[in-house]
């Protein structure tokens, strides 16, 4: 991490974006700092990305209390990130990242949407679509999105979009998956697609994604404890 310029990182993030035939001003990017300190955060923020990924909700609510405490003592760079939780969410710990977290990305279940409900009513959440059908990864049956959807919109929660994990291999083979999310997003009218990584990054981005999560792509290679989501 100390070796890596984040701004020209994220310059060479952006003219990919640009090559895959995109406006990089119209595509969000999401700086997952997952596995590095809260020196990745001010890094971030010091680059111009406010918006900031976390997967494991320890990590998350102990760099958002150490970055607000470094932006209030004047030792960071002043601005408070916006955080999107991209793990799964667990209702045990939902009152402990309700109050600092601005999206949640990854909610592929009812029970979740209620956990979140009760304890930021009218938050912004993501519906985590599953892409590759294989037992025990997360997401929800594209088949069951809609449904998903109306539901969540019946707890009081603000839908903004759908968000997907290509699957494992190479980046052309999350392409047919990123087309259906971006598909099924427009006939539910739901602006926001959350899809691309660092690896799939072009493929996603011309399959019509509005937000990509990078972490490699900014930060160098990450610790071991590293997963799918970024």
């Amino acid at each position: 991490m100390a070796s890596v310029n984040v701004t020209l990182a994220l310059a060479g993030a952006r003219e990919r974006i640009e090559r895959a035939g995109r406006d990089p001003d119209t595509v969000r990017v999401v700086a997952v700092t997952k596995g590095f300190g809260p020196e990745a955060v001010h890094a971030a923020l010091a680059a111009g990305l406010a918006d900031v990924g976390e997967n494991y909700a320890q990590e998350l609510v102990a760099k958002a209390g150490t970055v607000g405490a470094d932006a209030g003592a004047g030792t960071g760079t002043g601005t408070v990130p916006r955080w999107h939780f991209l793990g799964a969410v667990q209702r045990n710990k939902v009152s402990r990242l309700a109050p600092v977290v601005s999206l949640w990305q990854a909610v592929d279940r009812i029970e979740a949407g209620r956990a979140i409900a009760r304890r930021a009513p009218g938050a912004a959440v993501l519906v985590e679509v599953d892409l590759t059908a294989v037992p025990g990864r997360p997401g929800c049956p594209p088949a069951s999105v809609p449904a998903l959807v109306d539901a969540l919109r019946g707890e009081g929660l603000d839908v903004r979009g759908l968000m997907a994990v290509g699957p494992p291999g190479p980046p052309e083979r999350s392409r047919a998956g990123f087309r259906l999310v971006a598909d099924l997003s427009v006939r539910l009218g739901l602006p926001e697609r959350s899809m691309g990584m660092t690896d799939d990054l072009e493929v996603a981005v011309a399959e019509g994604a509005t937000m990509v999560r990078l972490g490699r792509a900014l930060f160098g290679p990450r610790p071991a404890r590293a997963d799918l989501r970024r």
